[in-house]
């Protein structure tokens, strides 16, 4: 079974950072994407950016470049999510996800508060 671990998050001021990982098991070899969702309360849930495992990186959230940073450790299989100048709209509940061959895998979920 492919698993998704997360860790961080947490409350910042506007203005701040904060990093999110995600390391991911239970597969070996081949394509695939990892990346964030976040889903804000009372709003549809949105991709932010991910990064393959050829290292490409894809923004889905205009809102984000060059506020938000993916990458990788491929020793660790681990995606990290470095954000900075950070904003209230930035708020929601973010998942890391994996796409591998047809199908999607979800790690548990981190929150992130933007608030003075």
């Amino acid at each position: 079974q492919i698993h998704l671990a997360q860790s961080g998050g947490g409350l910042v001021q506007p203005g701040g950072s904060l990093r999110l990982s995600c390391a991911y098991s239970g597969f070996t070899g081949g394509y695939y994407v990892v990346g964030w969702w976040r889903q804000a309360p009372g709003k549809e849930r949105e991709g932010v950016l991910c990064i393959t495992s050829t290292y490409g990186v894809t923004y889905y959230e205009d809102s984000v470049k060059g506020r938000f940073t993916i990458s990788r450790d491929s020793a660790k299989n681990t995606v990290l999510l470095q954000m900075t100048s950070l904003k209230p709209e930035d708020t929601a509940v973010y998942h890391c996800k994996i796409h591998v061959g047809l199908t999607d895998y979800w790690g548990q979920g981190t929150q992130v508060t933007v608030s003075s």
